[in-house]
């Protein structure tokens, strides 16, 4: 008997924390059709979609005051100056920085981990010192420091995660050492959803004299993230995966951190003053922030972020949970389905695999169902290798997303069990 025929469909309650058609008239792009089905978009761990008052935004300072920053004393290049730093303080404000001037604009949370990994990594790691990653990092927050180790002669070491896709954390208290120099750690996972005890993790490392870097890539989109309480030295995060643009990311970091920092890349505004033989640099943020910026893409994130306050974060967290769970009830009645990734502590993340039908295959099947989702090893060839699969499917919420859809998606399982003939 088919799955779903067996099981009585109870009506929808509205959740309590916030309700989607609220928000999904701002999306011009959820109104899509897909191979003749309305769009589904299940996709938001790889990139989220843009809202009106986003694109506007971007717009207006193209149609308005188009001009490059802090360089003119023109009207054009004031009004693009003013709006591009309130994006800085907006930003500060989001995540409960102390100042602006510890917010650095990067293209994403790659560049933010690069830049740390070269400002800081070649100027305070030295050979055989230890950085301590997890084996569930993306490759953004590995690569960075093995080409750092390569360079100068450190060694890196990891967390080991456990079947439920949670870090190990005793073994974590045996690895730090006094050869540490970094702890640099995903805040949330990608693959399993996992949010990980960041908080103890910082005071355990800063017991010891050791930094934290945060990869906040799947976390500052989807929960209250405050860095003034987890204390942490550097945090890193992307606009695109919060509804709003791409190219544009975000490098927190403590103030004596950055000052002690050397600069990223040498150009205009990273200077104060320039001979033919040598320089000297900018105060922070502008030290780290060499050429013309991403203008568009910081206004376009002050506007993502003002969004996002006026749903509020916490709403929003507690609503993608309420999604995650209602998602792991349904596909938990589907035959043969494994879940990847079992912690108490999770975003709305869910990787998955349907007996021998291969991911790429399960997705091209919903894509032709207007279902976008991702299917692959999630830039995390390491946590696949571990768990012996070559890729997983995942499905990845955001607060435009909807039981109805979830609904829809779990049907579309099961039609492709059928596809398949498994």
């Amino acid at each position: 008997m088919d799955t779903m025929t067996a099981v009585k469909k109870e009506p929808k309650k509205k959740s309590e924390f916030l309700n989607p058609d609220d928000y999904r008239k701002d999306f011009p792009i959820l109104n899509e059709i897909v191979h003749g089905k309305p769009l589904i978009y299940f996709d938001n761990g790889a990139s989220t979609q843009k809202p009106l008052q986003v694109i506007n935004a971007i717009s207006d300072y193209y149609l308005h005051s188009n001009a490059n920053v802090h360089r003119g004393i023109h009207a054009l290049s004031e009004k693009a100056t003013a709006a591009f730093e309130d994006s800085r303080k907006k930003i500060a404000n989001f995540i409960n920085a102390s100042t602006e001037k510890q917010i650095i604009f990067t293209r994403g949370t790659s560049e933010s981990i690069n830049l740390v990994a070269s400002a800081w990594g070649r100027k305070f790691v030295t050979a055989d010192d230890e950085i301590i990653l997890s084996e569930m990092e993306h490759h953004s927050n590995l690569v960075p420091w093995q080409i750092l180790a390569q360079e100068v002669g450190a060694k890196l070491k990891f967390i080991p995660f456990k079947d439920d896709g949670t870090i190990d954390f005793p073994v974590f208290e045996q690895l730090i050492s006094g050869r540490t120099k970094l702890v640099a750690i995903t805040h949330m996972s990608n693959v399993f959803g996992t949010i990980n005890p960041i908080k103890k993790i910082i005071r355990i490392s800063h017991d010891r004299g050791v930094p934290v870097l945060l990869d906040a890539a799947q976390s500052v989109p989807h929960l209250p993230v405050d860095v003034e309480f987890l204390d942490c030295d550097f945090l890193a995060f992307s606009g695109h995966k919060m509804i709003g643009p791409t190219g544009i990311g975000v490098l927190y970091g403590k103030t004596q951190r950055l000052q002690n920092m050397n600069p990223y890349q040498g150009g205009g505004e990273m200077i104060s003053s320039v001979w033919l033989e040598n320089s000297t640099w900018n105060e922070i943020p502008h030290k780290f922030e060499a050429g013309t910026p991403n203008i568009a893409g910081a206004i376009g994130l002050g506007a993502a972020i003002d969004y996002l306050n006026d749903i509020g974060m916490t709403n929003i967290a507690l609503y993608e949970q309420e999604l995650t769970t209602y998602a792991l009830e349904k596909m938990s009645s589907i035959k043969n389905l494994k879940i990847y990734g079992e912690a108490p502590e999770r975003g709305g993340i869910i990787s998955f695999n349907i007996g021998d039908i291969h991911p790429h295959d399960l997705s091209h099947f919903l894509d032709q169902q207007g279902i976008a989702v991702r299917a692959g090893h999630h830039c995390a060839q390491p946590i696949m290798r571990k768990l012996n699969i070559a890729a997983t499917t995942r499905i990845s919420f955001y607060f435009y997303n909807t039981k109805q859809e979830i609904d829809t998606f779990i049907d579309e399982l099961e039609n492709a069990i059928n596809f398949f003939n498994y």
